[in-house]
């Protein structure tokens, strides 16, 4: 037995790419394993089904500690292109499959990505920064996707319409609509990819996936483990770019006459983009967009589940996702309540540090450019009359750290309450009315998800009905899941992922006239 004991360390080894810690900051948050799993780590794109590499590569920081992950290959046009063409020659035989086939593919790679949550779950810590608890609940979201639409692969029905001429019938079929490009973005880099791939790949559309330059190693985790799941080359492609060759790839992408479909979730600003580049060859388009979200707390809320719901909204992910709150409209009965409550609770139960410390709550931005947004959003707010309750600076850790901030005295023409801060930033505006709060959260030109808190059943269905969002949460601060459809309405996007009508976006609707019977 003790014989056996230096060979399992080797193979331990073998299993692990160990990278160089960090150099202790201030604090012992830096502390932790900063270990990747080798088996999952991929440097080069994955397209038709082998992995290719580059000229050039392109650097993977930690956004924690600023040290580099690993290169990756720097893919451009060409590669994008060729990306595009091994998708187009696998479309055929994966749309014939039958249903039950993909499924089956489907669920092995669900079951796979179960298998390796773990090691998925460090991959994004090590790439995004956020909490290990948090990644693990992404895996098993992103997860979840894979199952969902591996079910749902079953359920593409069509349809028979009684005709009104007697030697006719009329048919309904519901087909791929082809080759799908998926532009996911870095905050979720598992669970965006999942959610699109999933029905893509359930309605038998073929993908080429193009990750954030800033988390590609869980785009290129997740081929790997559909490689070993069976999904066929070609199916699924992946073409991880730098900045600067972003463009470049995004532009064949979205205007190639062999891509049917875009999917992308990002900017608003980016996604215009995107857009007219695909309306020169007619795309089908799904886009999830930016997010403005308004909290409404109403005097009637119980302010406890009001101060809980408002902490999971605005700080998961550190205030990076599209659905976080970022307008707190609190009605002036408890405004003063809450705002206490509130910075109690965030003194109180956030933490800041290095995702890979078990006490972290709440981790690194993704870099310095998105912690110059938050002070200029907050130097903004204070030079105009806001008050700091907590927080406002950056955190003692230095880097991409910063402190959960909490801004009371806001007005509606400051900074932060007309752009998405995409940070740990709560700006708290005072309200009177119900008609008032309503106005304030509507003049937006977007509209993703909107939440509100309130024990009247009569204000509660009123609000709901009038909030111009996608999505509501009604005394609840997260409303993300598999079986719900998620999406906005305004300049928050097109389309819906997820749930029973996800899949709809990756099927066209053909109708067949049987005469002459």
């Amino acid at each position: 037995m003790a014989s056996l004991l230096p060979r399992r360390a080797a193979a331990a080894r073998r299993r692990l790419l160990f990278l160089p810690r960090p150099p202790l900051g201030p604090a012992a948050t830096r502390r932790g394993s900063y270990a990747l799993p080798a088996a999952l780590v991929r440097r080069g794109g994955l397209v038709g089904g082998r992995w290719v590499e580059t000229p050039a590569a392109f650097p993977v920081l930690d956004p924690a500690s600023g040290e580099e992950l690993g290169r990756v290959a720097d893919c451009g046009a060409a590669e994008a292109r060729a990306a595009v063409r091994a998708a187009h020659e696998a479309a055929a035989a994966w749309g014939r499959l039958p249903a039950k086939e993909r499924s089956v593919r489907l669920r092995r790679w669900y079951e796979l990505m179960m298998e390796n949550k773990e090691e998925l779950a460090r991959i994004i810590t090590a790439e995004n920064g956020k909490p290990l608890k948090e990644a693990q609940g992404e895996i098993l979201y992103s997860a979840s996707f894979l199952e969902w639409f591996a079910e749902e692969a079953r359920r593409v029905y069509g349809d028979v319409i009684p005709a009104s001429a007697k030697d006719r019938r009329i048919l309904v079929l519901k087909q791929p609509v082809g080759v799908a490009a998926i532009i996911t973005p870095w905050n979720f880099p598992s669970a965006m990819i999942t959610r699109k791939v999933g029905a893509a790949l359930a309605a038998g559309c073929t993908v080429v996936v193009k990750p954030a330059e800033d988390t590609p190693l869980s785009a290129l985790a997740l081929g790997e483990l559909a490689n070993q799941a069976g999904i066929p080359a070609g199916v699924y492609n992946v073409v991880p770019c730098s900045r600067q060759q972003t463009p470049a790839v995004g532009e064949v992408l979205c205007t190639d006459p062999l891509v049917a479909k875009i999917s992308f979730t990002g900017s608003t600003a980016t996604g215009k983009i995107l857009l007219k580049h695909a309306a020169g060859t007619v795309k089908r388009v799904s886009m999830e967009l930016g997010g403005h979200a308004p909290f409404i707390v109403f005097d009637s809320a119980n302010v406890d589940h009001a101060v809980a719901g408002a902490l999971a909204s605005k700080y998961r992910n550190s205030g990076q996702t599209c659905v976080c709150t970022n307008r707190f409209l609190v009605q002036e009965g408890i405004h003063d309540k809450f705002v206490e409550k509130f910075a109690k609770a965030i003194e109180r139960e956030l933490h800041v540090g290095s995702g890979f410390d078990a006490k972290t709550t709440q981790g690194p931005l993704i870099n310095e450019k998105a912690v110059e947004k938050v002070e200029r959003h907050i130097n903004d707010a204070v030079s105009q009359g806001a008050s700091v309750v907590t927080g406002g600076k950056r955190h003692s850790l230095g880097r991409n750290f910063f402190e959960p901030t909490l801004l009371s005295n806001v007005k509606t023409n400051m900074l932060c309450t007309q752009e998405e801060t995409f940070g740990p930033l709560a700006p708290v505006i005072k309200f009177q009315t119900e008609e008032e709060a309503i106005a304030i959260a509507n003049a937006a030109n977007v509209g993703l998800a909107g939440y509100f808190y309130s024990q009247d059943p009569a204000q509660i269905w009123r609000v709901a009905e009038q909030l111009e969002v996608g999505m509501v949460g009604v005394n609840e601060g997260i409303i993300s899941s598999v079986e719900s459809p998620f999406g906005g309405v305004k300049e928050s996007g097109l389309g819906r992922e997820g749930s029973k009508y996800g899949i709809d976006e990756y099927l066209e609707i053909k109708y067949i006239c049987f005469g002459g019977l």
